[in-house]
């Protein structure tokens, strides 16, 4: 039965990698064409006004094929530029892994096939170049792999401590500059668990220097409900209104049909009867039908009224323990974040800075301690639990990859070898990672409702949490379960004739599982990329959806000038379990290294197109997703390495087993270590990036202003108060061998002028630049080993784009909110202002004055054409460029009022 395993098993994965190959070519070519016909989906950043003028890019070169070489050359700060830090970290993690397994193939290629094939086991395919063809008279080729495997293993521990010093180092200029230290959010501190006494505004100027702003997170009683069910309402009869003109256009084209010299009259009741006005149950199916645009036209301004009522009430509701405190820099915002604050254990704590206000989830803001403790360790319970009943599901697709071997005991699955052999491969390879891949895809929208059970109080910590327990379930599900039920059932028949045998077999037979994960990567390097490329979904939703659901002006504008974003929680995972993969057998079964160095490259292409010139930047996350996968990397290391001492052990090669284990030692040292060097620098902004050189000038993060105490009179019992700010104070007495005063606001070192000192916009030289040198030339090998030199803080301040040098374009909170900028939304929220097209015939005029007691409505920007189609030449009222950026999806619709 060996050969007709190993050969099975080997046209499988040719079964896969002819399948994929199929779609690979299919997609890829449907792209090149329709990338020159649809701009909208392929490159809307350079086509249309969708994003910032400063981001927009110049366009790829038109010709088919003509895109490919400057896509792939374009640099870092280009990339930073369109795809914001977690994007470009994200492609740079594909990159590395690409590179770093081509690269090392170069090594372990030569060296490790040769040994594993001559004079082995006899088998065929595949598995004569993997680990498993090695015969145990042939102990002393261990140790060929053993040293190859130090090569491998700690060459990626090298590229690691790379990757953690030039993202510690690139995170650091980014926060620390002029772009990012000016944001409200780089400058605001979420403290949680608030002690009583501290739930006043006044007590925070006590507590710290340099407090500006306070708000304090409160109950909203009915506020947020009210708020939401105006929306809906508001929606609802701009959606009646559009339809009732439709249908008044659409008729009088019917009658113009007929009678081409048709004039048609200016009351619409001529042509839409009464009875076939818009209409609605006020209950689902059993409630009593009204005219929706008479019952929405007297019942909205009610509405309207409690709500404002409720507003002006809003200051009556008791606080919550989450307190948002606003500092004059960035650098007062750090110090007070690291401080301890209290005497009492858990007080002040959890603290977060650098959430935006439309990142923040409102109803995880009333959390005390100990509920927030339950409710945290019951979500991983929850998901520990989830992953083992998940495992049954898991195994039985991991079972159908290698079923040929399961005949053996279940005779009655023979009739199997009865199929054409290319649907035998296409229903063990192929079929169980599609099966797979859709049994993942049902996972995410569970883990980010645990997220929010667990009190993640922003958006980008959904994700944080997302990616720990969506990796946890990649590893289990896809690969350590999937592994064992395809490796039992390979050796079942064997186990049952003699179980002593059991470990020495599963042993022996775990590297057969290499195939379906070789067919897993090839799925992922060919039809997933060309699918991210081709954009199949994003098609389907704006040609095919778009045509069925949106009736409205603003559904169909909307639908153009939203753009796709991602979700990083779950995203990051999939690849990184499939480095995982790579890493758990690139020494067992070495050729899977050239499938997972084409995959990645292939991955990368695409998402470096897609998230470039297609996507827009999701909640901003400030790139804490990279080290957290580079960190979740380590667990294919130790299970490559723990795999090849369980092999050495069951193989007796005893000299292998201790130098395997030293790796394995050297391996979990080196993890410790950087958990120590780099886990503070990941989590804060260090002081020497922010403060200044000479010790007194202003620079973005840093303020050199003086507060005093405020007067007890001076405080306000409100959620927002200003504290008097004072003009910088300018410095006399400067060492003149480093720089000289030209003026209040100019100041010039070693002849480089840093000015504007008001906006500051320019900056001083910070402390960590120290004297500003250029980086030695140096070879490739030099630059690549002295990470610490050449990927330091002062090495890649260059590439940052340029507009990282000034200040955001669209600030984070409008002007004329700043003074709600932390409250809960529903107290400062407006009646949306409606918006329905223009007919021919004056029918919006007239029904816009109907409506202006009531509501704001304008048909300025749309309009209908005379067949009675919705076109829109313009944005939707009232809306300006800050609210066209990225949605909180965790809307507080979707939770019960939070008090």
């Amino acid at each position: 039965m060996t050969t007709t395993t190993t050969t099975t098993s080997t046209s499988g994965v040719v079964s896969s990698l002819v399948f994929n190959l199929a779609l690979f070519g299919g997609f890829v070519a449907a792209f090149v064409i329709l990338r020159l016909k649809l701009k909208r989906i392929y490159e809307p950043k350079s086509s249309f006004d969708l994003i910032n003028e400063e981001k927009k890019p110049e366009p790829l070169p038109r010709g088919i094929w003509q895109w490919f070489l400057p896509l792939v050359k374009k640099s870092d700060n280009f990339v930073i530029q369109q795809a914001g830090l977690d994007g470009y970290f994200f492609i740079r993690y594909l990159f590395i892994l690409a590179s770093f397994f081509a690269t090392i193939s170069l090594l372990v290629l030569p060296i490790l096939l040769p040994i594993n094939a001559a004079n082995g086991r006899e088998k065929s395919g595949l598995e004569m170049l993997a680990y498993n063809n090695v015969d145990d008279a042939h102990r002393s080729r261990y140790y060929a792999h053993v040293f190859v495997g130090w090569v491998f293993y700690w060459g990626f521990l090298f590229v690691v401590y790379r990757e953690l010093v030039y993202y510690t180092s690139l995170r650091q200029a980014v926060l620390s500059s002029p772009r990012y230290a000016k944001k409200l959010s780089s400058r605001t501190v979420l403290f949680q668990s608030v002690p009583r006494q501290y739930l006043v505004e006044s007590e925070f100027s006590k507590l710290f220097d340099g407090v500006r702003n306070v708000w304090i997170a409160r109950g909203a009683g009915d506020l947020g409900s009210k708020v939401n069910e105006r929306n809906k309402m508001a929606m609802k009869l701009e959606a009646a209104e559009t339809v009732y003109l439709k249908t008044a256009v659409k008729n009088i084209a019917k009658l113009k049909k007929k009678n081409p010299d048709f004039k048609p009259t200016s009351n619409i009741s001529d042509y839409v009867p009464q009875k076939k006005r818009p209409q609605h149950r006020l209950k689902f199916l059993i409630g009593k039908k009204v005219d929706t645009i008479d019952y929405l036209k007297e019942e909205l301004p009610k509405l309207n009224e409690e709500i404002k009522d409720l507003q002006r009430g809003h200051m009556e509701h008791a606080p919550f323990n989450s307190v948002f405190v606003e500092f004059d820099s960035q650098h007062s915002a750090q110090i007070a974040s690291q401080s301890i604050i209290h005497h009492e254990p858990l007080a002040m704590v959890p603290s977060y800075i650098g959430i935006a206000p439309k990142d923040v989830l409102w109803f995880n803001m009333r959390m005390h301690w100990f509920e927030r403790a339950l409710r945290k360790y019951g979500a991983l319970s929850f998901i520990i639990a989830l992953v083992v009943l998940w495992a049954f599901p898991v195994a039985f697709v991991g079972a159908i990859s290698n079923i040929q071997n399961l005949t053996n005991t279940l005779t009655w699955l023979r009739f199997i070898y009865k199929l054409p052999k290319k649907l035998l491969g296409i229903l063990t390879s192929v079929a169980p990672t599609v099966a797979l891949a859709v049994l993942m895809m049902l996972l995410p929208i569970v883990i980010r409702k645990m997220a929010l059970v667990a009190g993640a109080p922003s958006v980008q910590l959904v994700e944080a949490f997302t990616q720990q327990a969506f990796f946890a379930f990649q590893v289990i599900q896809v690969f350590l379960v999937t592994t064992l039920a395809s490796s039992a059932t390979a050796a079942v028949t064997q186990i049952i004739e003699n179980p002593s045998s059991a470990m020495s077999l599963l042993s022996k037979n775990l590297p057969l599982s290499s195939n379906f994960y070789i067919s897993y990567i090839i799925l992922q390097g060919l039809s997933v990329s060309s699918g991210a490329l081709l954009q199949l979904v994003a098609l389907i939703m704006f040609y095919i959806l778009s045509f069925l659901l949106d009736n409205t002006a603003r559904k169909k504008w909307n639908r153009f000038v939203n753009l796709g974003s991602m979700a990083w929680g779950t995203t990051y995972p999939v690849y990184t379990n499939l480095a995982v993969i790579v890493f758990s057998y690139a020494i067992i079964a070495p050729i899977i290294l050239v499938f997972a160095a084409v995959a990645f490259f292939l991955l990368y292409v695409a998402y470096l197109y897609n998230l470039t010139y297609v996507f827009q930047e999701s909640p901003d996350s400030r790139g804490i997703h990279y080290p957290r996968a580079l960190f979740q990397t380590f667990v294919g290391l130790y299970i490559g390495q723990i795999c090849l001492l369980g092999l050495f052990v069951v193989g007796k090669g005893w000299g292998p087993i201790v130098l395997q284990a030293i790796c394995l030692g050297v391996t979990t040292f080196v993890h410790l270590n950087f958990n120590t060097a780099f886990d503070t620098l990941m989590a804060h902004v260090p002081v020497d990036t922010m403060k200044p050189l000479d010790g007194v000038s202003n620079t973005p993060s840093f303020s050199n202003n003086k507060t005093r105490s405020l007067e007890k009179d001076e405080i306000q019992e409100l959620p927002h108060f200003p504290i008097k700010k004072y003009q910088p104070r300018v410095s006399t007495s400067i060492d003149q061998k480093t720089m000289s005063v030209k003026s209040e606001n100019t100041i010039e070192y070693n002849g480089n002028i840093a000015y504007d000192n008001e906006n500051n916009l320019a900056t001083v030289p910070l402390l960590a630049d120290g004297e500003s040198v250029d980086m030695p030339a140096a070879p490739f090998w030099k630059r690549y080993f002295q990470p610490h030199i050449y990927l330091s803080y002062k090495a890649v301040k260059h590439v940052l784009p340029e507009i990282y040098g000034l200040p955001e374009p669209i600030p984070e909170v409008e002007k004329d909110n700043q003074k709600h900028a932390y409250d809960y939304p529903a107290v400062s929220a407006k009646c949306p202002y409606l918006w329905i097209p223009r007919d021919p015939y004056g029918f919006s005029t007239i029904e816009i004055s109907n409506l202006q007691s009531t509501v704001d409505i304008t048909d300025q920007g749309a309009y209908l054409s005379e067949e009675g189609h919705v076109l829109w030449e313009g944005a939707p009222p009232s809306l300006d460029d800050s609210e066209r950026k990225y949605d909180n999806p965790f809307r507080e619709e979707d939770e019960d009022e939070f008090e």
